[in-house]
């Protein structure tokens, strides 16, 4: 998704996926360096699908998910990051600053369950 501008703009809805809306904000960049390791963690996710179907040994196929799942993290990592010194600064900005603390405590405490 792409603007004219060098920002992307998204919401999320009570499932967290995207939509064009409101004011949340991302750099063309930001946007660009998650989506290239998400891209990343799909093709090593069909890798191990292949080791699986092939019958690789299991505790290469173990140590290939932990190698997935420490990427999964690294790009939560990135998006909490981006979240922080965007998103609430921008909500601090524009006076929802609690709006904003509650969907992330939600959010959080999913991510955590």
């Amino acid at each position: 998704m792409s603007t004219s501008s060098d920002a992307v703009s998204h919401s999320h809805d009570a499932n967290g996926h995207g939509h064009a809306a409101h004011g949340h904000t991302h750099s063309e960049e930001s946007l660009k360096r998650i989506v290239n390791r998400l891209s990343r963690i799909e093709g090593h996710v069909r890798g191990i699908k292949t080791m699986v179907y092939e019958g690789r040994p299991c505790p290469d196929v173990l140590v290939q998910v932990a190698a997935v799942r420490g990427a999964l993290d690294r790009v939560a990592r990135l998006i909490l990051d981006e979240h922080l010194s965007e998103c609430i600064s921008r909500a601090v900005t524009e006076g929802n600053i609690e709006a904003e603390l509650t969907e992330l405590k939600a959010a959080l405490d999913r991510f955590f369950d």
